[in-house]
Formats: structure tokens, C-alpha cells, sequence
């Protein structure tokens, strides 16, 4: 089996990923990017990466493949409570500050992970906040580009391996656990699962077709794939759908170095306030 892509063939795909997606591939991520497309010449049925290009970009098989491209290709590493020093901060100060703003009074607050992965961000805005709210309302959505992934997280379902750095009273309130030990899984309790909704986003897209008043915005650990003309880019749509006082979430090794013409204001670490 040939187990590499024609120097052609990969220009060609990267190039399609970093105009889809924004996500720059460099040559030093050949192996890597063969290495998760073995999968789809498996799944495919082909013999090896050189067939699997000519059929992408030579025999019609893009239309049909690409979101298969793109989910194989694009990093989903996420944990729940993920730079807990952000929830905290959402939970002691953040929460309280919107459930005063007479703007807000009598609406649920709403929370936006904006790179939701399989989904664990999302469930743990919902736990942080009904923790917080009690039965007061909100509502959390999950968007992706990948939709293998956002089925995942709709399931709600996950390795036990992924359990740690949940808070053992949020255990308690918000997982179900198997009888049968054996099984190495846990779900999202359905209650919860209700105030959360998962949906397909592209970050590259010009226009989001979502409302215009989120308190909270996540988008975390992503801005990193990016160059910064497309950070910026990026930051700047979403930023239209943040409501005056609301806030804006990065990842701690992203940074925001014009966030004042974006109408943001530094206020934590990673951490942006929209005042314009």
C-alpha cells in the first residue's frame, strides 16, 4: 500500500482545508495529516493515499469526502473544566454581574461555545451555571465545523478517562454512571442535556446566523491554528454577537493584541469585556 500523499495532492488539500477552515497545515504537518487520512482509505476501501488523492482531486470523489477531510484533519482535544481559573471567575463574579444588568432582567443569560469538539466545554458552562443560577434560566449552544463530532456530543456520552477534573458534587448532580462497572462511560444527566444544543458553525463563515446578544462567548484553544489577519477576522464576528457587557473567552495561550478597536476590554487573563 502507498501511505503518502503526492507532494501535489497535499498542497491541494491543505490549501482546501486553510480556505475552508483556516487552519494553516504546514509540511511539518504531513505526517500527522497522512496518519488521520489512513483511516478514510481504510474506510473507503482504497489502496493507499496516492489513490486516495487522485480520487479527490481527479476522479469526483471531493464533493462527497470533504467534510470527511475536514473532520479527520482537524484537532479536537477538549476536557471538561478545561483552564478552570475561567469558570471560576464565570461562576464568583461573571454570573452575578449579568443576572444584575437590567438589560438582562426577566432573560435567560446565554452561553456560546464556539468551538465546541465533542462537547464538554458546553456541558460544563451548563453545569457551572445551573450550579449558579439554580432555577433561574439559560440556555448554552455548541457549534463546530465537524458534525462527527458535534453527533458525539450530542450523545452525551463519554469515556470514563474524561471524568477527573469534574467537581465530585457536579458528579453527583449532573452524571449517570453505568450499573455495570465494565462499562468504562458516563452520560450528561437529561436535564441538563435539555438547556444545551449543538449545532454546525464554520468560524470562516462572513456572517453567523446567530443572535446578537450572548453574555458569554467561548472560543477556546482554536484561534491558535490560525494566522493573525484570520484571528482578527474571526474575533470580529463574534464580537458583533456579544451584548454590550458581555464577555469573551479565549484559551490562556491565545491573545488579543487590538482588542480595543473590537470594542473589548481586557478585564482577566484571556479574558475580554464588550464595552463598545
Amino acid at each position: 500500500m502507498n501511505d503518502h500523499l503526492t507532494e501535489r495532492h497535499f498542497e491541494k488539500l491543505t490549501r482546501l482545508v486553510e480556505q475552508h477552515t483556516g487552519i494553516k497545515l504546514p509540511a511539518s504537518k504531513r505526517l500527522m495529516v497522512e496518519g488521520r487520512l489512513m483511516r478514510r482509505v481504510r474506510a473507503l476501501g482504497l489502496d493507499g493515499l496516492a489513490q486516495y488523492g487522485e480520487a479527490m482531486f481527479n476522479n469526483g470523489l471531493l464533493e462527497t469526502e470533504f467534510q470527511n477531510l475536514v473532520d479527520s484533519v482537524t484537532t479536537n482535544k477538549t476536557d471538561f473544566y478545561r483552564e478552570p481559573q475561567q469558570f471560576d471567575l464565570l461562576a464568583d463574579r461573571f454570573l452575578q454581574e449579568s443576572l444584575d444588568a437590567p438589560e438582562r432582567l426577566g432573560k435567560p443569560i446565554k452561553f456560546w461555545s464556539a468551538a465546541a469538539s465533542i462537547g464538554a466545554e458546553a456541558y460544563t458552562l451548563a453545569m457551572v451555571a445551573a450550579d449558579a443560577l439554580g432555577a433561574r434560566g439559560f440556555e448554552v449552544l455548541g457549534t463546530d465545523i465537524s458534525e462527527s463530532v458535534l453527533e458525539f456530543a450530542r450523545m452525551a456520552v463519554y469515556p470514563t478517562s474524561m471524568i477527573d477534573p469534574i467537581p465530585e458534587a457536579a458528579r453527583q448532580s449532573y452524571l449517570l454512571l453505568p450499573r455495570d462497572q465494565q462499562r468504562q462511560e458516563f452520560r450528561i444527566v437529561p436535564e441538563l442535556r435539555r438547556l444545551v444544543r449543538f449545532e454546525t458553525q464554520n468560524l470562516m463563515d462572513e456572517t453567523f446566523a446567530r443572535p446578537r446578544d450572548f453574555d458569554f462567548v467561548f472560543c477556546r484553544n482554536v484561534l491558535i491554528y490560525f494566522d493573525k489577519t484570520v484571528q482578527e477576522q474571526v474575533i470580529r464576528r463574534l464580537a458583533r454577537h456579544i451584548r454590550r457587557g458581555g464577555y469573551l473567552m479565549l484559551g490562556h495561550s491565545e491573545s488579543l493584541h487590538r482588542a480595543e478597536p473590537l470594542g473589548l476590554k481586557p478585564v482577566a487573563p484571556s479574558v475580554f469585556r464588550k464595552v463598545g
